[in-house]
């Protein structure tokens, strides 16, 4: 090879170098990582790329050290984690244009020609941030809607569970739909206020429902206290059951106890308020069926003959009592007191032998003539 080759080899070779060198250069300089070297003992940055310094500017006196952009920095926690050579990471947040961006800091060590470094990268991580916000801010949005959600759930609950037996509703929540049901020896309680349609009209109304509320409020009380469920209001009836939909055999013995303990509430209620309230009750135990009605508004109900003759019952019923017919005494005659009434027409069912349900070992009851004359009626 001529000198003159030679010569113009070497100038390529320097030439190339330079190139090489240039394009690590820009590489460095455009790169979207801010990155700094940072002297071990005095942690003043001794080299910084482009990107670092738009983050990070220097001080006035032309110093940039590690503390002057992140104050919170833990020295002693950041060496102890370089000690296991594993990086140590952290987070700040700068302005760049009066704009707030979050960066993600690591600092890593290394050795060059002998020299120990610190090796400081950072990376915007703003829109991470953002997005990070934006699932918290759903997440949150969403767990408050499922909270909204659950309680309006509880709330229906609770209302459904106000106007059918708890089976019933777990049925009709799961299926859809609830499968009316006939229940051989259903114990019925049917129960109104002699007199009420005139202390409607001619006292104050607000103040009449409002006791009325009261009233009912207790009696469900006392039906759930013997197992039993409040089936329906309407004006100021009242109908309860016992052995729906779980029957037993204790189911008329429980509705009798029902009785006796609604009209001892009242009558002891009676004796502190100046509104008199006197109730008429009727009970039976018979065949009924147990189903859901309505479509928009659901309500559970209870028809057939047991239901009939309870009503039947009530009516012969004078205030403050409660009647009975011999089919449902002779399944409680031993555990309670009872007075002969006689026989009595009954429409529907013929003549009944009646019966009086005047009270128990623990409940005694001062009871009024059974058969109501025309002054009780509605």
């Amino acid at each position: 090879m001529t000198v003159e080759e030679d010569e113009a080899a070497e100038e390529a070779e320097d030439r190339s170098g330079l190139d090489f060198e240039r394009f690590n250069e820009l590489l460095l300089e455009s790169a979207g990582v801010g990155l700094a070297i940072v002297h071990p003992e005095t942690l003043d940055v001794t080299f910084c790329n482009r990107r670092f310094s738009e983050w990070f500017p220097n001080a006035p006196d032309g110093r940039l050290g590690l503390r002057d952009f992140l104050p919170n920095l833990d020295p002693q926690r950041m060496a102890a984690r370089l000690e296991e050579d594993r990086p140590f990471r952290t987070e700040a947040e700068v302005r760049v244009r009066n704009r707030p961006v979050n960066l993600a800091i690591q600092i890593s060590r290394t050795v060059q020609e002998g020299v120990p470094l610190l090796i400081v990268e950072s990376q915007n991580v703003s829109k991470i941030k953002e997005l990070e916000y934006m699932v918290e801010s759903y997440s949150r949005m969403v767990e408050k809607h499922t909270r909204e959600v659950q309680k309006e759930e509880e709330r229906v609950e609770r209302l459904l569970l106000n106007i059918m037996p708890k089976t019933v509703y777990d049925e009709w929540k799961q299926f859809g739909v609830t499968t009316p049901r006939r229940f051989d020896d259903a114990a019925v309680l049917m129960l109104d206020f002699a007199g009420f349609t005139d202390m409607a009209v001619s006292q104050d109304p607000p103040a009449l429902i409002a006791e009325l509320n009261d009233l009912f409020t207790a009696f469900d009380r006392i039906v759930e206290q013997y197992g039993g469920e409040r089936i329906k209001t309407i004006g100021d009836a009242y109908m309860a059951v016992s052995g729906i939909p779980d029957p037993s055999p204790d189911d008329t013995r429980n509705i009798a106890n029902i009785a006796l303990r609604i009209v001892s509430y009242v009558g002891r209620r009676n004796t502190s308020l100046a509104r008199q309230w006197r109730c008429r009750v009727g009970i039976n135990t018979g065949p009924v069926i147990g189903s859901i009605v309505g479509i928009q508004k659901y309500v559970y109900d209870i028809f057939g003959p047991g239901v009939n003759l309870a009503a039947r019952m009530e009516a012969l019923a004078s205030p403050m009592s409660i009647a009975l017919n011999e089919e449902t005494y002779q399944r409680i005659q031993g555990e309670f007191r009872f007075r002969d009434l006689g026989e009595h027409e009954v429409k529907g069912f013929g003549t009944q032998q009646i019966y009086s349900l005047e009270g128990s070992e623990e409940i005694g009851l001062d009871l009024e003539p059974t058969r109501r004359g025309d002054d009780d009626l509605d």
